[in-house]
């Protein structure tokens, strides 16, 4: 399976397309960071490990950009704390 994860910028968000379906991490740009506000996996697709490869992607992207990211979203700040390869991409 495919889990490409892509920023739609107009959306404000970072997206992984799974069959018809969408996972989603929203955020918003402050002072050239990227606070990440909420995650939404599709209720079906939920216990399948899609929110951690989104994550995967999302820092991924992050870092590729050169940004760094505010973590205000539980799932994310859950995944951040197991995750300490990420921890010089997170501010605030």
């Amino acid at each position: 399976m495919d889990y490409s994860v892509i920023e739609n910028p107009v959306a404000h968000r970072f997206e992984m397309a799974i069959g018809d379906a969408i996972a989603a991490a929203y955020y918003r740009l402050e002072d050239s960071k990227v606070v990440l506000i909420h995650t939404e996996v599709p209720q079906e697709l939920s216990g399948q490990g899609i929110g951690s490869k989104l994550a995967e992607g999302v820092f991924r992207l992050i870092r590729e950009s050169g940004r760094q990211v505010v973590v205000r979203c539980s799932f994310m700040a859950s995944w951040v704390s197991r995750h300490p390869e990420v921890n010089d991409l997170v501010v605030g």
